[in-house]
Formats: structure tokens, sequence, C-alpha cells
């Protein structure tokens, strides 16, 4: 209800982080079209600068720019899109059909490569998690990094293994058809392909 009249700084329309933070708002009883001054028209590369200088009193980020801003005294986390929205697909991989025909080996190898990652994130602290992508964050302190790679641990974010089940499915299609983002429902099979991730699994 504190969001109710407020200026949101959201994400770019029929992007997935803001298809998900408005699912959630529904889900709380927010129209964020309605309710909300919802800001959408910033780069997605601006935004958390937009809101340090004072644009918005309210901000959907990702982390660690969200710890970050909590550790300057610039806000507070006050709630995860990715925990409320429930179960997403919310990054794949694809690839043509024609492509898995030529290079089903190719294929497979990647997933074994995607699912023996997901297994170590899974079975690692978030220190040496936070060690292994430090690269990727030069210009973050390892400590916002282990900090923001435990709350999405603890969260649940980070998959445990390849496969988009239809649970999950289905959730995303929710949340893409409530955006007005979805033309029609297409059933999980048309699309996905569970049978290399099945393989990388049985092949532990």
């Amino acid at each position: 209800n504190s969001l109710k009249g407020k200026v949101f700084l959201g994400q770019r329309k029929g992007g997935m982080p803001q298809m998900a933070g408005e699912f959630t708002l529904r889900k709380k009883g927010i129209d964020p079209h309605a309710d909300l001054e919802l800001i959408q028209n910033i780069d997605f590369a601006n935004i958390a600068s937009a809101y340090a200088s004072g644009t918005g009193e309210f901000v959907q980020l990702f982390e660690p720019q969200a710890s970050i801003f909590e550790k300057e005294g610039r806000g507070k986390v006050v709630a995860s899109f990715g925990v409320e929205s429930g179960h997403l697909p919310y990054t794949v991989f694809m690839t043509k059909q024609s492509y898995i025909d030529k290079n089903d080996a190719t294929v497979q190898k990647f997933t074994n490569a995607l699912y023996k990652a997901q297994q170590w994130v899974d079975a690692s602290s978030p220190e040496d998690i936070a060690d292994a992508i430090m690269p990727y964050f030069k210009d973050s302190d390892r400590d916002i990094v282990v900090s923001s790679v435990k709350r999405y641990k603890e969260q649940g974010s980070y998959a445990s293994d390849p496969i988009v089940d239809e649970a999950e499915w289905n959730n995303l299609l929710d949340v893409m058809e409530q955006a007005g983002e979805l033309k029609e429902r297409v059933a999980p099979d048309a699309i996905v392909d569970n049978s290399f991730a099945e393989k990388a699994k049985q092949a532990k």
C-alpha cells in the first residue's frame, strides 16, 4: 500500500524485469498503470543513476546495484520481485531446430556444462561464488558481491538444473499475458526441449 500514489522508476515496457514487476504488483492488489506514477522512458543502463539523482521514490534494481545503494544509504531493499513473482524461466538459451539437428553433440556438451555450473553454484558458498564471478564485477566491493549472491541463494533465484518445467512455463505465460505482450498461449512442448537437460542430469 505504501507504493500507491508514488513515483515508481520501472524498466522498459515488454522487458522481463518490468513484466515480472507488474505481475507482482497486481498480485498485491496494485495496478501499476493506475495506482502509481510509472516512469519507463529511462535507458536500462541509466536507471540506477536516475534514481540516485532523485528521480522516483521507488525503483526496481538488480544486484549488486541494490546492495550498493543500501551500503551507501541511498535506499533500502523492501521486496524481491524475483521471489514474489514465483519461479520463472527468466534467462534461457535458445537455438534454431536446424542447428540442433546438425549439432546435437555440441548442444549436449553445452547443456552438460551448464548443469555442472548450476550444481556447483547450488553447492558452493556465497564467498566461493563471489570469488569466481568477481572479474565480471570489477567495480564492486567483494563484500557487496558476496551479499548479493547470498541474497539470491537464500531466495532460490538460481536454478539448480536446466529443465524448464510446465509450472514455470505457465507462470511465464501468465506474466506475459498480464503485461499484454502475449497474443496467444503456447504449449511448452512447442518450444521447450528438455531432452538435453534430462540427459545432462542422468550423466551426472
